[in-house]
């Protein structure tokens, strides 16, 4: 809002000439969205736990995590309403790929609030239906790469770029459609999953939201995207305000979500963080580095996937403890913070594994 307000003045008042560069707009996203989260925490806490939504169990976490039981829960409806507002008020609203970001950002945000209405106020540990909640994800998904397809008019939008591979681009034609719904929900679902440890999820989104701010500028920038031989995508490099946006409201929100927590994000906000991380590396064409950056969410998810097909397969054993595989450690031994703090120390390794893509190829 502020870039299309005063952009048109900077021929009077040189100065607004700031609010052009998309770096400058980035860094005040993120400072905008730490402050308004900061800033509206101690509210939406107290307002929580007037509320009773606050965490139940669901009978299948280790003993220990009976003692956060009545912590407040639905804690993302506060990275929600600072991730948007500092994007809506720093970006260029004549961006397309903005509004579609901002789309299936709320839209998810929206799927898991009511998933975390039926838990807490019906009292329903399960929540939403699974169904409805899988056929919400994919109808969101739907509506956004279907419209990042019209933006694109045939560019790039069906164009897989491989990692660490100079000349390495697949067109997945028609099939990019399940390609990138199969991206979207299941970012959207692995950070869901990821969210069982004070502080789990929130860092690594953060960090992997860091790292995307860098792709996408590049991708936006015509020279940038020539230098190092990546995807070119007119008018992505908007989209690192929203990226910056997202850092600053999840620096805010692990500042009350850090052990002890004093607030869980819910559903509300694993599934919109997901999805959010999710359309943004479709739009920048960057959705094989996502899976690098994102490296804690998909080992989090295979652990899942893992235990199930094993457990059916040799009839009732374990392959871990329990998953997720946080869980598997915290029944070895480990404490929360020891488990949180690593598994952010391997996001950040993964986050400067991905950045070096930009260059070996």
């Amino acid at each position: 809002m502020l870039y299309n307000l005063l952009v048109p003045l900077s021929d009077v008042w040189g100065i607004l000439n700031v609010f052009r560069y998309i770096t400058f707009r980035t860094a005040y996203a993120t400072l905008t969205a730490l402050v308004i989260t900061l800033i509206i925490a101690p509210f939406v806490i107290r307002k929580l736990k007037e509320m009773a939504f606050s965490m139940k169990s669901k009978g299948f976490e280790p003993a220990t995590h009976k003692v956060k039981e009545g912590t407040p829960t639905m804690g993302g409806i506060m990275i929600v309403i600072a991730g948007t507002v500092s994007t809506l008020l720093w970006a260029d609203l004549t961006n397309p790929y903005i509004w579609i970001t901002i789309f299936t950002f709320v839209s998810y945000g929206v799927i898991g609030f009511v998933d975390d209405y039926i838990k807490t106020v019906k009292r329903n540990p399960k929540g939403l239906k699974a169904r409805a909640k899988f056929w919400g994800q994919v109808f969101t998904g739907v509506i956004a790469i279907a419209l990042i397809i019209y933006v694109d008019k045939g560019k790039t939008a069906t164009v897989v770029a491989l990692p660490f591979l100079k000349t390495a681009v697949i067109d997945l034609s028609i099939f990019y459609f399940v390609f990138a719904l199969f991206v979207i929900v299941g970012t959207s679902n692995a950070v869901n999953i990821t969210d069982g440890l004070d502080g789990l999820a929130i860092a690594p989104s953060v960090i992997s939201f860091g790292t995307l701010c860098f792709f996408v500028y590049f991708t936006g920038h015509s020279e940038f995207s020539h230098y190092l031989n990546i995807i070119y995508v007119k008018g992505s490099g908007e989209l690192a305000v929203f990226c910056g946006a997202m850092v600053g409201a999840g620096l805010g929100f692990l500042w009350y979500n850090a052990f002890p927590a004093s607030v869980f994000m819910g559903d509300v906000g694993s599934l919109s963080i997901g999805g959010a991380m999710g359309i943004v590396s479709v739009i920048s064409k960057h959705e094989v580095v996502l899976a690098i950056v994102g490296g804690v969410f998909v080992i989090e998810t295979v652990s899942v996937i893992l235990q199930v097909g094993f457990y059916k397969a040799t009839h009732g054993k374990r392959l871990f403890r329990m998953a997720p595989i946080h869980h598997h450690f915290e029944l070895k031994g480990w404490s929360e913070t020891k488990i949180t703090v690593r598994f952010w120390i391997i996001s950040f390794v993964l986050a400067l594994i991905a950045l070096s893509t930009l260059k070996l190829r």
